[in-house]
């Protein structure tokens, strides 16, 4: 064989081995999707993630390759060598997620993953990685055929008639579907006070829940939906009348609950405060969302701040008008969403203590919420106390927070990308995990002083 066939031969042969760059981009890709997570994560959502993770490391690569005009030769020992790191670069990562999965399996009563779990997570990235590759190639294939402005033209001209379009109606059509979801009356629930100056096909689905499950028949719930009245200064005056009415005011404590997006107060919590306060304890709420809380935090946060401030400064009034000896103490409480609500209404810690007996926040949005002089209940596995757009590069606050799990070193950028995957699943965990709290939110409210 002549001295050029040899080369030739060489090269030919380390063509068909991937790029050093290549494989390096991939398997950094499939092992950040193996880091540590917050929360137990399946087979199907891991090795997804696994395989998009891997695919956007090649095109990365791949996009700044042909940005570049002079490719180095390739070179058959360099990219053997680079895989065979790669390899136990990623049979490790299994092996350290393997364990990292069955600690936070075991801090939260889940059962134990094995050899089973990885391989089902194998198929599902080589599934999800060989799905997106053919999509990248078809779209590169279409590109050539168009021609570059052809081609983005085309994509400008499909995400106008998308967002113009599409995205309305959808958004409509959501909108609809949360209204009917909050609509629909459970008939196992037995109705309230029919002397009660809310009907109780206005209260919404959550607010039924929440006055059905009173757990003390000395306290008092009481709850006014969206449907009850117009605006939030009508629904709040309705509450503060309800609220004396059924003899709230009559109770030691009155306590300001802050539903969460879809109107949701937490049993939980609702039964913990009746505990605490061994039932002299009136808990009022005020719905001003019937999307849940994901999209009332993206698109009407301003709602839940304002219908937290008009429901607080309502029952405050009311209450300052009373005899100083007759007068209840006044809490806060608001879970997720709710304890944003709830931090908005005040201006500082000052107005707060001021104005307040105690505040507590469950498992508040990192960054979110004044936590200064509050009861702060915090899971270190709860996604949502970590994941903020600081996350990509600062570690969590997690000075709040009670460690029930595991808690994974930050990563810049990976944790960010690991958290939001989590938050999908927040409310999924058991309680006491997660963004699932108990009912010791209600029995850690603090009393006056």
């Amino acid at each position: 064989m002549s001295a050029v066939d040899a080369s030739r031969a060489a090269a030919a042969g380390a063509l068909s081995l991937p790029r050093v760059a290549t494989t390096a981009a991939v398997t950094s890709g499939a092992v950040a999707s193996l880091a540590p997570s917050l929360l137990p994560r399946g087979p199907v959502v891991q090795g997804v993630l696994t395989g998009i993770l891997a695919v956007l490391g090649w095109g990365v690569v791949t996009t700044v390759r042909r940005l570049r005009s002079v490719h180095p030769a390739p070179h058959r020992d360099a990219r053997l060598v680079a895989l065979v790191l790669a390899g136990a670069a990623v049979v490790w990562s299994v092996g350290t997620a393997n364990h990292w999965q069955n600690a936070v399996r075991a801090a939260m009563s889940a059962p134990p993953v094995g050899a089973g779990h990885w391989a089902e997570v194998a198929v599902w990235a080589g599934i999800t990685g060989l799905a997106l590759f053919a999509v990248a190639r078809g779209i590169r294939g279409v590109a050539r055929r168009l021609g570059l402005l052809r081609g983005a033209a085309l994509a400008l001209a499909a995400g106008t008639v998308l967002i113009a379009g599409a995205a309305p109606a959808a958004a409509d059509a959501a909108a609809q579907h949360f209204r009917n979801t909050s609509g629909r009356i459970d008939p196992t629930l037995a109705p309230g006070d029919p002397d009660s100056l809310v009907p109780w096909s206005t209260l919404g689905a959550e607010g039924r829940r929440f006055v059905a499950g009173i757990s003390d028949p000395r306290s008092v719930r009481t709850y006014v939906g969206l449907d009850s009245a117009p605006e939030p200064g009508a629904r709040a005056r309705l509450a503060v009348a309800e609220l004396e009415r059924a003899g709230g005011l009559r109770r030691a404590h009155v306590v300001v609950a802050v539903p969460t997006g879809s109107g949701w107060i937490d049993g939980e919590a609702a039964r913990g405060l009746e505990r605490r306060f061994a039932g002299d304890v009136a808990i009022v709420g005020m719905q001003y969302s019937y999307a849940p809380s994901w999209a009332t935090f993206v698109f009407g946060r301003a709602d839940a701040e304002a219908s937290a401030r008009a429901l607080f400064a309502a029952v405050a009034a009311r209450i300052g008008e009373l005899p100083a000896t007759e007068r209840p103490a006044l809490h806060v409480y608001g879970q997720s969403l709710g304890s944003i609500g709830g931090s908005a209404i005040f201006d500082d810690v000052a107005d707060q203590r001021a104005r307040t007996c105690s505040v507590l926040w469950a498992g508040p949005p990192a960054g979110s919420v004044r936590t200064d002089d509050a009861t702060v209940l915090a899971n270190s596995s709860d996604p949502v106390v970590w994941w903020s757009p600081a996350l990509l590069t600062r570690a969590p606050d997690l000075t709040h927070a009670r460690v029930d799990a595991p808690v994974p070193q930050w990563i810049p950028v990976v944790s960010f990308l690991q958290t939001g995957i989590d938050l999908v699943f927040a409310l999924n965990a058991p309680s006491g995990h997660g963004h699932r709290y108990g009912d010791d939110q209600g029995l850690a409210m603090r009393d006056c002083g």
